[in-house]
């Protein structure tokens, strides 16, 4: 059964929307990802984990092609990085969903890929619900259900800041996905800016209610955050796993949920 909303043609499309299937929206960016991991990291990583979890729900959900292009103004000091406003940001995702909700489908789910866009993906499932009736959710990959717990049995990197950026994390599924494209005798451990106290916000370990994000360029030298010497390919199928049954039960879960309906008491 077709999945990838990209091969469809426009009367499977139509059947795919009537259907109810989920339509799954990834997006992330292109910035430096440390001196062993390309700069798609984290558009390859979000592409892929949407790819195994609709592909595991073909039924019920279409793979919608990424949005690429994400916030990543503080890393513009590292050559590479390609930064689009909040503003555009913003109403880009919400033409997409809309376009989504012209075509019939009523249950979107946008899955992100880069921390800074994650303010936005919220602003965007919002008001895509205020201007289209339709129910739409987002959700960062790594907060999907299951992930958290899977990154807390294999983690061999510091509880606060071993996985956060071109991290663990990050370098382990690249080397479950491309191997080839990763340059492990460069991989640093690197925590310039490791927290003294959990008040930050971080990937995976720490969940502090302060946040705040300064140039990345003020933060560290080769673009790492986290330990990425501790990542293997096991750690990274592992993780790819977890994420995507995350994200499946996510497509379940607004497939059961009813769509609200407004109710104007003027």
């Amino acid at each position: 059964m077709k999945y990838r909303y990209g091969e469809m043609t426009w009367p499977e499309i139509k059947d795919s929307a009537a259907q109810d299937r989920v339509a799954v929206v990834p997006i992330a960016t292109i910035e430096d990802h440390g001196l062993h991991l390309p700069i798609d990291t984290d558009l390859r990583l979000c592409s892929a984990v949407c790819e195994a979890a609709v592909s595991r729900a073909a039924d019920r959900a279409v793979l919608v092609p990424a949005i690429n292009h994400g916030y990543s103004p503080h890393h513009m000091d590292f050559p590479g990085a390609i930064t689009i406003s909040a503003e555009t940001l913003i109403r880009y995702g919400i033409d997409v969903c809309k376009s989504l909700a012209h075509h019939g489908f009523r249950r979107i789910l946008i899955v992100n890929g880069h921390g800074s866009n994650g303010p936005f993906v919220d602003i965007i499932s919002r008001l895509t619900v205020v201007e289209s009736g339709t129910l739409a959710a987002g959700i960062n990959y790594w907060s999907a259900p299951g992930v958290r717990e899977v990154a807390e049995t294999i983690r061999e990197s510091e509880k606060i800041g071993g996985m956060n950026h071109a991290c663990e994390f990050e370098t382990s599924l690249y080397l479950a996905i491309a191997p080839e494209l990763v340059d492990m005798s460069k991989a640093v451990h690197e925590l310039s800016h490791r927290p003294t106290k959990n008040y930050w916000t971080d990937l995976i370990g720490g969940d502090g209610p302060l946040t705040m994000m300064e140039p990345w360029s003020a933060l560290s030298e080769s673009g790492v955050m986290g330990d990425p010497t501790k990542a293997s390919a096991d750690k990274g199928r592992k993780l790819l796993d977890a994420a995507a049954n995350g994200i499946v039960e996510l497509i379940d879960e607004l497939r059961a949920r009813k769509i609200a309906v407004r109710k104007d008491h003027h």
